[in-house]
This record gives structure tokens, C-alpha cells and sequence, in this order.
């Protein structure tokens, strides 16, 4: 398959430096939790078959092998998929692991479920979020399960809306964030500096925002039934003003949308 990469800022974007600093960010905890809500919510039995994309460094991959599960993990960041290998390797885990666009993902059907974390879905368009939801919908079986952390729904990100500069730190790594809103096109544009001692790293970051409406919209047209919305790994209920949205869905019976 092929993309028109030209508005995918993320290819370039997830390099050592900012890699590592959300390597350092996430407390093992926050990853544990996930995984609970992951396996709770998608009624996982033991040896799922479970793809993870786009996987990042493999926080939830490795995780979710660590359970039991038989995890493949796609991610268009080379420098990501090659860290994730090593902790797999390391950590004595079997993981499939292949750097690719997260709509490059094998359309046979063969997955028990499905996970995208981290926020990711956003940062594609309407064209592409449909591509996406329907690759997802190729891969799983029927019944299978899907989970998607998103936290640029329109219910978390506008109400109070202000924009204001953000400074975080984790594990010497400084990062600096200002970000606004383009309202015409529904986009947050969030311009990062990261810096570890000498070294630095600046690029922008797009992140389309959806209501949650629109995002259930998208599953149910992509093949997927039964959505259910979250206000995080606790269960709690999402509404105006939750910091993210997890949504989970079940694969639909019968044959999938078409993936041409």
C-alpha cells in the first residue's frame, strides 16, 4: 500500500530524543493500568493474538506479552521499533515488531483484538483515520475486540481552551510546549523543545480533533459495534472536560469494509 506521507509530521518526528523522553515520562504503573483496562474490557483469554499500532517503544507490546499474549507491534519510527526489540530481547519476550505506516498492517483477520495508545489516532486526517479504522477492522476477527486512547476529543481539549506554554521533565530531559488551535480545520498545533543538556530537538506536532460522536461515527462505519466510551483505565465515565477518551468496540460479524 501507499500514503501520501506529505502531512504525516509523526514520520519524522519520534527520533531518540523525544522518544526517550516519553520512554522516562510514563511510570510503570500508568502502563500496568492500561493493560488491566486492555485485557478487562476486551475479555481477553490467554494467548490472544494481539496487534498493537502504532506501538511506540513497545510499552504496551511488551506488556501485554509479558501477560501471556502473542503481541505484534507496527510503528513508523525506526529508532522506537529497534528500542522495543532490544527490551523484548531482553526481557525474554517473542513480539513481532515492524516498522511501518500504523495503517500497514496484515488485513487477514487472524487478531483476537486490536489496541491503538497514546494518543495516536488523532494524528490523522478524516481520510486517513477511515483508512486506519478499516485496516483495524481487516485485521481482527469477527467478535474481536478494539481499544483506542485518544485525548484530543473535542470534549477534553476546548472547554477552557487557552493555549498557555507547558514545561515537563522527565529524566533530564526538558521539554518545553506551545500549542494552538486551528479552528477552520479543527487541528491542535503544538510546537515541542526538547532539550538534554547540550543536545536539542524542536519540530511541531498536528493533532486533529474529533468529538467523541464523531470518533464512535468512525468505528461503527470502519466495521466495528457495541462502542463504549471512557474517561480512563479507572472506568470512569467520560464527559466534558476528561483528560482522555478510551474507546472500546467489538469487530462486527460478517465481512469487513472493503480495503482496497
Amino acid at each position: 500500500m501507499s500514503h501520501d506521507t506529505s502531512s504525516a509530521w509523526y514520520a519524522d518526528f519520534f527520533t531518540e530524543l523525544p522518544n526517550e523522553f516519553w520512554r522516562r515520562a510514563v511510570p510503570p504503573e500508568a502502563t500496568a493500568a492500561e493493560a488491566d483496562f486492555i485485557e478487562r474490557h476486551l475479555g481477553l483469554r490467554p494467548a490472544s493474538r494481539i496487534l498493537d499500532s502504532p506501538c511506540g517503544s513497545g510499552r504496551h507490546t511488551l506488556a501485554l506479552a509479558a501477560r501471556g499474549h502473542r503481541v505484534s507491534g507496527v510503528d513508523i519510527s525506526a529508532e522506537a521499533i529497534g528500542y522495543a526489540r532490544r527490551a523484548a530481547a531482553e526481557a525474554g519476550l517473542d513480539v513481532e515488531l515492524a516498522v511501518a505506516d500504523m495503517r500497514d498492517v496484515p488485513r487477514d483477520g487472524s487478531f483476537d483484538a486490536a489496541v491503538c495508545m497514546g494518543n495516536s489516532f488523532g494524528y490523522l486526517d478524516l481520510t486517513g483515520a477511515r483508512e486506519f479504522v478499516a485496516a483495524l477492522a481487516a485485521a481482527v476477527r469477527p467478535g474481536g475486540g478494539l481499544v483506542v486512547d485518544f485525548n484530543a476529543a473535542a470534549e477534553s481539549v476546548l472547554p477552557g481552551y487557552r493555549g498557555e506554554p507547558r514545561r515537563m521533565e522527565a529524566g533530564g530531559i526538558v521539554v518545553t510546549t506551545t500549542t494552538g488551535y486551528d479552528a477552520a480545520r479543527s487541528v491542535l498545533l503544538s510546537r515541542y523543545h526538547f532539550r538534554r543538556g547540550a543536545e536539542e530537538f524542536e519540530s511541531t506536532a498536528l493533532h486533529h480533533v474529533y468529538t467523541s460522536a464523531h470518533l464512535g461515527g468512525l468505528l461503527t462505519e470502519g466495521g466495528f459495534v457495541d462502542v463504549g466510551l471512557f474517561g480512563g483505565p479507572d472506568d470512569a465515565p467520560f464527559g466534558i472536560g476528561s483528560g482522555r477518551l478510551l474507546l472500546t468496540a467489538r469487530r462486527a460479524a460478517g465481512p469487513g469494509p472493503a480495503t482496497a
